[in-house]
């Protein structure tokens, strides 16, 4: 119950800090650019026409709402956050009681020969099922902190409270609206998990020798290192899947221009594949003028 609460205010703690940069970062993926670009450096040294980063981005936001109006969509956040850290501990725990009790059965047979592969698939099998247990459950408050977020870019109220939220969207979309986006995420978080857990396995069945006295702390950054390999090469799920819990929701953010109307997510990643922006929104620094996009750069300085 102590861990538990404590991973529940850890996780709280992360969400309240993490929250400007997520509003960005959904600003940015549905193609809100209120700024033109500047004359800035990019990692060579050379000069580039670039987009503005996080700070200013914030600051833009913040000279309109207050420092207050990056915190946008921190509650139904939160409320995500905590009720999916719960779901994920219940389906785990449940699993960890199923095999104490396999473990006193009288039939119990010591499985010697198991291997280390076999112990890999099990354990990322149930935490699969416990992310998705968790992500399906949760994927309301996500939609609703979404649409929350991308009203600024048409300064409506449409959902402002949690309550009145979860009523606007089961009035003019039925309980399928509070789904929006939900197979991408799902796909995303699925192969993201299976990607890691292979590539960790394998990087320390093979790349590392058992022999090193740091050994569990090399298998501890082999596992951080391909997890964010994991979550670089599965982003586009992510992309899609916000694009689709804001789209054609009665928002501006929603519609053109922003966003094209996506008949299904398969029609977006397509969309977003063809225009050469399945990236958009994944760099927060060093970001690139949009393929498509145009805009009063003055390219004479950069001579």
């Amino acid at each position: 119950m102590a861990d538990a609460a404590s991973q529940v205010l850890l996780g709280s703690g992360l969400t309240i800090l993490s929250q400007p940069l997520m509003y960005v970062k959904v600003l940015i993926q549905v193609g809100y650019e209120p700024l033109a670009p500047t004359i800035g450096r990019n990692i060579f040294g050379r000069q580039v026409c670039q987009l503005p980063g996080l700070f200013c981005y914030a600051q833009h936001i913040a000279s309109i709402d207050g420092r207050r109006g990056l915190f946008t969509g921190l509650t139904p956040r939160l409320c995500s956050g905590v009720l999916g850290t719960v779901v994920h501990g219940k389906v785990l725990q449940h699993y960890q009681e199923f095999d104490k009790v396999e473990e006193l059965g009288p039939a119990n047979v010591q499985k010697e020969g198991s291997s280390s592969f076999d112990r890999v698939i099990k354990e990322t099998t149930r935490e699969m099922i416990a992310r998705s247990a968790a992500t399906l459950i949760t994927h309301p408050f996500h939609v609703i902190t979404l649409r929350s977020m991308v009203q600024f870019i048409g300064r409506e109220s449409k959902y402002c409270g949690l309550c009145d939220s979860i009523v606007t969207i089961y009035r003019e979309e039925g309980i399928l609206g509070f789904f929006a986006g939900l197979i991408p995420r799902l796909l995303g978080d699925i192969i993201s998990l299976w990607l890691c857990n292979s590539l960790a396995y394998l990087v320390n069945t093979y790349a590392l020798d058992s022999g090193v006295s740091t050994m569990n702390e090399m298998k501890s950054y082999s596992q951080a290192v391909t997890g964010f390999f994991a979550s670089m090469l599965t982003y586009p799920f992510v992309l899609v899947s916000n694009l689709m819990a804001v789209n054609n929701c009665g928002l501006a953010g929603g519609c053109p221009p922003y966003s094209p109307i996506y008949s299904s997510w398969i029609d977006c990643w397509c969309t977003l594949q063809k225009e050469g922006n399945m990236s958009r929104g994944n760099s927060l620094f060093f970001r690139k003028v949009p393929f498509g996009k145009t805009y009063c750069c003055d390219l004479r300085m950069l001579i």
